[in-house]
């Protein structure tokens, strides 16, 4: 069962119940490829990320979640902030009701090698996908135009 449904670009799109909810997600790269996991909560895939926690900033955020979602200790400085994604219809809409508008940061990491991966408890695959392989690849609607903008300025 589905914990949320994302929105972006949909014309008749829930109202917000929250204010906006600050995140941090990853390109994470190796060899070409572009690392995603497969989400429990909606079982599509997406990139690695999430929440920025009160005390913390994007920056700290998105390292913080690749450790908690990968099992990887990455120092900050090998992240490089590529923008800010934060229109106003990228909406999640959780089953509890809350209902949240979305301003994502995006940072890049480029591995030189594939690690070994951990997946966390909030996915149930990890996978690096070629460009082609993404093309029948359900994506979360609220990462997909940043997978599409990453490959387009390759």
């Amino acid at each position: 069962m589905e914990i949320v449904t994302f929105y972006r670009g949909h014309p008749n799109p829930p109202k917000t119940t929250q204010g906006a909810h600050l995140g941090a997600n990853a390109i994470i790269t190796c060899n070409g490829k572009l690392l995603l996991e497969k989400r429990k909560d909606c079982e599509l895939w997406g990139l690695v990320g999430g929440g920025v926690k009160r005390q913390e900033t994007p920056l700290e955020a998105i390292t913080r979640e690749i450790y908690e979602e990968l099992g990887l200790r990455v120092p900050m400085h090998q992240f490089k902030k590529l923008g800010v994604y934060g229109e106003p219809g990228r909406i999640a809409a959780y089953r509890d009701g809350s209902i949240w508008r979305m301003v994502v940061v995006v940072f890049s990491l480029e591995l030189q090698q594939e690690p070994e991966l951990v997946i966390s408890h909030e996915s149930s695959d990890l996978r690096f996908f070629t460009k082609e392989e993404l093309q029948s690849l359900p994506i979360v609607v609220t990462h997909s135009d940043i997978v599409e903008d990453w490959f387009l300025n390759l």
